[in-house]
């Protein structure tokens, strides 16, 4: 466990400009060691540019960024010693198999032979990447190539990983175990830097998070504390006896207007706001009415990503009425 006191990362007032375009803009942050920092927000925000600032391969046009306690700028050849990256855009090694990769990737790190034989042998465990390690990498699937590119950072020893939308190819299956690998290598001490687009994934996986937008941060909080400022109102979820008809959810959206609805799947509705009880109950009169019977209910608080638009809503509104107000004042 690391007992050091300063943060992991700590950013403060950092900003990138190209020309006139604020890509990053007086951004602050603190990350603690241990822990997996999500940063979010949608396409064009500034995630990407902040992971590449971050990483050393973009000095900041202003403010400061350390890492490790050190400096990125006066000491980046030293944090890119400590770190690993994996970067939205495909890498790899074509002429190479999935196992050869491996090992040049260990060879550049310093790794000595022994230690890279066994760390190749694990990776390709984990990773699920036995049968093809000896497939060129340029005849693998996208998802494939993906799953390659994340293993290679863990030949070497690293105190801390940038993951910029990682999961990018992956299916289902893959995506989970990925994160669930993700999760054990900071239990046993990992820092993680985690980009991505995925409501789910940042749910799943990240104990802090912030929101950028237009290069701003807008929300940054613990995952929980974000949900409970940002969720808005509850519903009811109800499993049904049968699936709804399409002429009986017309039918209670007509007669309970104040009620959002939603089928999710045929045999399963949710209703909200909570608060609204009185058109909670005249919907349900309308099921029983119908001849459909409530098998299960349970109440909903909405998903991290209803609160991530949320506060995407509330940031845009903010800034409308900004604008009107210098457009007026």
């Amino acid at each position: 466990m690391n007992t050091q006191k300063e943060h992991c990362i700590s950013v403060s007032n950092l900003s990138l400009y190209y020309s006139t375009i604020k890509a990053v803009d007086q951004v602050s942050f603190n990350v603690d060691y241990g822990q997996v920092f999500g940063f979010l927000g949608p396409n064009g925000a500034g995630k990407t540019t902040m992971v590449k600032v971050l990483t050393t391969l973009i000095p900041p046009s202003s403010g400061t960024a350390k890492i490790f306690g050190k400096d990125i700028v006066k000491n980046s050849s030293e944090i890119r010693n400590k770190i690993g990256v994996v970067l939205q855009q495909p890498s790899a090694e074509v002429n190479l198999t999935v196992k050869q990769s491996l090992d040049l990737y260990g060879f550049l790190w310093d790794v000595p032979v022994k230690k890279r034989k066994k760390r190749v042998a694990q990776l390709l465990e984990d990773f699920e990447l036995k049968s093809i390690q000896n497939i060129k990498n340029d005849e693998l699937s996208q998802g494939q190539r993906r799953r390659v590119q994340v293993a290679r950072e863990f030949m070497h020893d690293m105190r801390l990983l940038f993951l910029d939308e990682p999961t990018v190819g992956l299916d289902v299956s893959s995506r989970r175990r990925l994160l669930d690998y993700i999760k054990q290598q900071v239990k046993e001490g990992l820092t993680v830097f985690f980009t991505t687009h995925i409501m789910e994934e940042a749910e799943y996986l990240c104990d802090e998070i912030a929101v950028i937008n237009n290069g701003r941060i807008i929300a940054l909080d613990r995952t929980q504390d974000l949900r409970k400022k940002y969720s808005g109102v509850k519903g009811i979820e109800m499993k049904l006896s049968r699936p709804v008809t399409h002429d009986v959810l017309s039918l209670i959206r007509s007669r309970v207007v104040n009620l959002n609805i939603e089928a999710q799947d045929p045999d399963r509705l949710k209703i909200g706001p909570l608060e609204d009880t009185k058109a909670i109950f005249k919907a349900l009169e309308l099921l029983s009415g119908a001849g459909i019977e409530i098998k299960n209910i349970a109440i909903t608080s909405p998903s991290l990503e209803e609160v991530f638009l949320n506060i995407l809503g509330d940031h845009n509104n903010d800034t409308y009425q900004k604008d009107d107000r210098d457009k007026t004042g």
